[in-house]
């Protein structure tokens, strides 16, 4: 009787009656029928399985190997059976299907695929025969795995490894695999029932056949739960949307687990050099930098937040401003220092008074304002122009609300739902108002910059609480203004100093915690938008590359680095156990995200490089001595003088309507007209672009509207169709680090042979070799993932008449609102 090898299955064991050793019938979610296996031992039998189609990858040799050894084969895998058989596993397993058959010089293989799991990290729930359907048409393509879920992300593990995997993929993050999602990068579940797609709420009394995840960095995963057995789909998927929407506790973050279990593990970047700003000496050293020590004092006043827990333990204030002041209403209405220019005038921001109703308590905070504005405006030596951020500027409202709108054009669910929407796919953009947010954006942080540099006048930032486009706008202007934040450490370094330590929500605007969908809003990466704006348009200018921009937004949901999940440096001190000096607890040692090679190797991290970049040459003493900006000090005319009326002065009648809006009632006249401004504004900028453009001076971005582009490597990179295969800047940055890394290894052989005259080695391997197999959105797409089947929709087109007839009219308007 001829024997073969069939594979084991994922689908759960079959159980079988005592009453004879070769009757047995399967609990499956197909068929509950088996009939007689003949040739089977009892042992043999009790280890059948259905097996499951995964792309005919191949069979087990360990399972031939023990067979000529003579081994048990029971448990292994893989069973052996008459053939005759096979036809009753077809017709009884609806759920499963027999791979190939092989007779006994054909041997089987499978290799099993491990969870990877990080210190602290748990299983929580899993589930077999998992079918992942590749983003494509709806040819429902797939590989057959198991989806898990821990306390950290939800994984894929397939069956058939090299299906997923990528060999050719040089840019991989050590955290976070190819099919990994982290807890809190899952931005919408949704379930298939019947073909509806349906969002997944809470509990649910139908389980879907077919799940789709949206992702916070615009990756969309369907798994089909067709195949999977019923309860092991309520256990998966009850418990992705559990862990993925329940609110949670701070303490209950996997930050903390991974903390708490890798305490070992302190091996850091010795090339990390980015300043924290949690001390004394980092302030003073900014201060020292930029020249602001002049007029400007490094205080530690709120040292064990002792007196306000919203602020920093050390900042930068005036230097007439006495202690007493910060006391007094607990940091609020007091101007705190960003940065200063190299002709002395100073970017501050100050937070709103509470608001009270009392007569009496108005007139003190009026006089306390007072005493306070008389520390940074002393006309006509030193003037002070506010701008008001939570009447006169965005709101956090507008932000979120066209953010919602534009990420729907990236979360695409296949190729035909892309081709639908093409044709209309600029009005779609542009009705989601997200790039008029970042010309907005980058409008006003271009007006600041006038006046700091070409009217020398201080200007004050007031929003409410001056921890979100306070952290946005002055970041935006010490990018422009200010080489060194153009540098990879710089820029780290003002991330830390205007966004940790200047007390962003990051847990509260990521909704890290699933709270409130109400606090939810980008504004660290519509800063991002705006940084890789001016990355795009000036490359030469920076340090660090779209790429770096790109990975910096994707570690905002993973939960090992602390940088982006508390709300502010005290709230993170107190959870790491250093609220007080007698606690008990262990202080744990939570990672940066600033450390870049916990995510990357060496190579990957040269792709956070810019080899464009023109870095700043470095001069003698002499040269600088005679090249150093003159710094202007306290009794310093301004290049213009205040258009005001001395007599009348700023404290007399501006300072009224100053007092009404911090107080927390809006009001908008609080800068020269608008035309003044307007007028002020064309000029700088025209004049400014009309000169060549020096990368280490100021740096001001095109804002006309076809300049303001989609940040393509990070929205698009999901989308095969969106892709060009060896073309895009890819091609010309391939070239360019090959021509580079020529020249290196020359220079290298040429040192060696002068020093050593040792022998030559092999070349390394260029990074971007052979950039034809690389697509415009490399390193995140790779020629595998180009779409194949580009399916244009007709229905659009029809409305326009006949190909011939369409290639021999003339040019001519089209109102899309029609087709």
């Amino acid at each position: 009787m001829e024997e073969v090898w069939i594979r084991e299955s994922f689908v759960e064991s079959l159980h079988y009656v005592d009453s004879g050793l070769d009757e047995g019938w399967m609990d499956s979610p197909g068929d509950s029928r088996l009939g007689q296996l003949s040739g089977c031992t009892r042992g043999q039998t009790e280890a059948v399985r259905p097996a499951v189609r995964d792309g005919g990858r191949g069979w087990w040799p360990e399972v031939g190997q023990r067979q000529q050894e003579g081994a048990d084969v029971v448990g292994f895998g893989a069973v052996k059976i008459a053939a005759q058989d096979v036809k009753v596993l077809e017709a009884t397993c609806r759920t499963a299907a027999i791979l190939e058959i092989h007779t006994n010089e054909k041997e089987v293989t499978e290799k099993e695929i491990t969870l990877h799991l990080l210190p602290g990290e748990q299983l929580l729930c899993e589930a077999s025969t998992v079918l992942k359907y590749v983003q494509e048409d709806s040819c429902q393509h797939g590989v057959y795995g198991r989806l898990v879920c821990t306390d950290f992300k939800i994984a894929f593990l397939s069956d058939n490894e090299s299906a997923l995997d990528n060999g050719e993929t040089q840019f991989k993050n050590k955290i976070i695999g190819e099919n990994d999602i982290t807890l809190h990068c899952v931005d919408q579940i949704y379930g298939v029932f019947d073909e509806k797609k349906k969002p997944l709420f809470g509990q649910l009394k139908k389980y879907p056949e077919k799940l789709i995840i949206h992702c916070k960095d615009l990756r969309v995963f369907h798994f089909c739960l067709r195949y999977t057995k019923e309860e092991e789909v309520k256990r998966i998927v009850s418990g992705i949307i559990h862990h993925t929407q329940a609110p949670k506790l701070l303490k209950r973050l996997f930050l903390f687990s991974y903390a708490t279990a890798a305490q070992n593990n302190t091996a850091t970047d010795p090339k990390n050099h980015t300043v924290m700003f949690d001390t004394l000496k980092d302030w003073c050293w900014e201060l020292e930098r930029t020249k602001g020590n002049v007029k400007y004092k490094a205080v530690s006043v709120n040292e064990g937040y002792r007196i306000c827990e919203r602020l920093p333990a050390f900042f930068v204030v005036p230097t007439p401003l006495l202690e007493e002041d910060v006391l007094r209403f607990q940091g609020h209405g007091i101007p705190m220092w960003c940065w200063s220019c190299h002709n002395g005038s100073a970017l501050l921001k100050m937070s709103a008074l509470p608001r009270e109703q009392d007569d009496g308590i108005l007139q003190m905070q009026k006089n306390f304002l007072d005493g306070i504005y008389k520390t940074i405006h002393r006309p006509p030596y030193e003037n002070v122009k506010t701008e008001d951020l939570s009447s006169n500027f965005l709101s956090l409202q507008e932000i979120q609300t066209a953010y919602s709108k534009f990420k729907q054009l990236f979360l695409i669910d296949n190729s035909t739902e892309f081709w639908d929407t093409d044709i209309k796919w600029f009005s779609l953009l542009e009705s989601s108002s997200w790039l008029d947010i970042i010309r907005r954006c980058l409008k006003k942080a271009i007006e600041i910059t006038e006046c700091l540099e070409a009217q020398n006048m201080n200007i004050l930032l007031l929003e409410e609480n001056a921890s979100d486009l306070c952290c946005l706008l002055s970041s935006l202007v010490q990018v422009m203004m200010d080489s060194h934040c153009r540098t990879q450490t710089g820029f780290q370094s003002l991330i830390q100093k205007e966004w940790v330590m200047g007390g962003h929500c990051f847990l509260d605007r990521c909704n890290h915690l699933r709270q409130s969908d109400k606090e939810e809003v980008p504004v660290f990466l519509l800063f991002l938008d705006c940084v890789w704006q001016l990355v795009h348009q000036h490359p030469p200018a920076f340090e660090f590359t779209e790429t770096y921009l790109t990975v910096l937004s994707d570690s905002l949901y993973i939960p090992i680095f602390s940088t982006f999940f508390f709300n502010s440096p005290h709230q993170k001190d107190v959870n790491m156990g250093r609220e007080s000096l007698y606690t008990q607890s262990k202080l744990l040692n939570l990672l940066t995200v600033w450390d870049w090679s916990v995510q990357f190797e060496p190579k990957a991290q040269t792709l956070l490089k810019n080899p464009l970049y023109a870095e700043k040459p470095k001069l003698d003493k002499g040269q600088r001595k005679g090249m150093r900006f003159k710094h202007q000090r306290q009794l310093s005319l301004p290049l213009t003088q205040s258009k005001s009326s001395p007599k009348r002065g700023f404290f007399r009648e501006e300072t009224d309507h100053l007092i009404k809006n911090l107080l927390g009632k809006r009001i908008s006249k609080l800068i020269n007209s608008s035309d003044e401004l307007q007028d002020n504004f064309r000029e700088f900028y025209d004049s400014w672009h009309s000169k060549p453009t020096d990368y280490h001076g100021l740096l001001l971005p095109h804002i006309e509207g076809p300049e303001i582009k989609v940040w393509a490597q990070r929205y698009l990179r999901w989308i095969p169709e969106a892709q060009i295969v060896g073309g895009g800047r890819v091609a010309t940055m391939g070239k360019l680090l090959e021509m580079m890394e020529e020249v290196q290894s020359l220079q290298e052989k040429i040192d060696e042979r002068h020093l050593s005259q040792a022998p030559l080695q092999a070349e390394a391997p260029c990074l971007l070799r052979n950039s034809a197999r690389l697509s415009s959105l490399f390193p995140f797409a790779l020629l595998q993932r180009h779409s194949s089947k580009p399916v244009l929709p007709t229905s659009g087109w029809k409305a326009l008449g006949d190909e011939e007839d369409l290639a021999r009219r003339e040019d001519e308007f089209v109102d899309l609102g029609d087709l």
